[in-house]
């Protein structure tokens, strides 16, 4: 909790305040619906009248045309609309609190890693947790905790104060300890060698990351997640929340950790297990990013 409350302040801009109006408006509007109505009525708003406004139309259809030219026509103009909404779903989610968590905490681990958890979480041993902006990955923290288990998360404070405070508070109602990115790297270690499970994402770009591949396209990559696993010989496993027909539900997938090697190899591993899981699921990634530069 205490990663926005440090975070370097400086005095909110017109549009900070206005979009943190915007924003909160919208919350406050759809609030009184059922759950079941709330959900996707928020992912219509924010893919109707939201994305078009911060320009994530264009940057979908940019993406696209650059990893995935066979796409047609329909089928980008689908993930145009359907990419927002996953987006504002998953804000709805958040911002739904305990509501959220009693619809995921039942959810069944599957796959090959959910054994590994299980085994981490009664041993109290530490995990890397690797994890995409793909299905909703609030969904898989909030049934981990939900389970008793101990997951922190890696956050990195927002250039809106005004936004950032109260996600900060939805996100941390999801689960916690939260560590701000660059500034509680010592907390998140106490945390981690503890026997927490601390989670990473690696699907953006970082400037100083290696020069991996991802959807074919060199694309700047963190290795932090799979440097800290070797440094603390600890498992590395991918994990995802992917979202179901209904639009309401999720599965919980865990993968197999990834073998140990050398940071570069096991994030491509990381890279390569996302993007199977986006091709199956085009809709649930954030094509917004802008995950490849042309100076790579």
């Amino acid at each position: 909790m205490s990663s926005a409350r440090n975070a370097r302040y400086s005095a909110p801009s017109v549009t900070d305040r206005l979009t943190d109006w915007a924003f909160r408006a919208i919350v406050a509007a759809t609030r009184p619906l059922p759950y079941e109505r709330r959900i996707p009525t928020f992912g219509w708003i924010i893919s109707r009248v939201v994305a078009p406004v911060l320009g994530y139309p264009r940057r979908i259809r940019r993406n696209l045309a650059l990893v995935c030219p066979d796409l047609t026509e329909v089928e980008v103009e689908h993930l145009v609309r359907a990419v927002p909404d996953n987006v504002g779903r998953s804000i709805a989610e958040i911002y739904s609190g305990r509501e959220f968590l009693e619809r995921v905490r039942d959810l069944e681990l599957e796959g090959e890693g959910a054994e590994v958890l299980q085994r981490a979480h009664v041993e109290n041993s530490p995990v890397i947790l690797a994890a995409g902006h793909f299905g909703n990955y609030d969904a898989w923290r909030g049934a981990l905790t939900e389970r008793g288990y101990r997951v922190g998360a890696i956050y990195r404070p927002m250039d809106n104060t005004l936004f950032n405070s109260h996600y900060l508070k939805a996100i941390s109602t999801i689960a916690e300890p939260l560590f701000a990115r660059d500034r509680e790297l010592r907390q998140m270690l106490r945390f981690l060698q503890g026997g927490g499970m601390v989670a990473f994402g690696f699907d953006q770009y970082f400037s100083k990351g290696a020069r991996l591949t991802f959807f074919g396209r060199k694309a700047r990559t963190p290795t932090s997640a799979a440097e800290l696993a070797l440094r603390f010989g600890v498992d590395l496993v991918p994990i995802y929340a992917i979202r179901q027909p209904d639009g309401l539900s999720f599965r919980i997938l865990v993968e197999a950790p990834v073998p140990p090697s050398d940071p570069e190899t096991m994030t491509q591993q990381l890279n390569d297990a996302l993007e199977a899981q986006v091709r199956a699921h085009m809709d649930q990634w954030f094509w917004v990013h802008q995950r490849w530069k042309k100076s790579d």
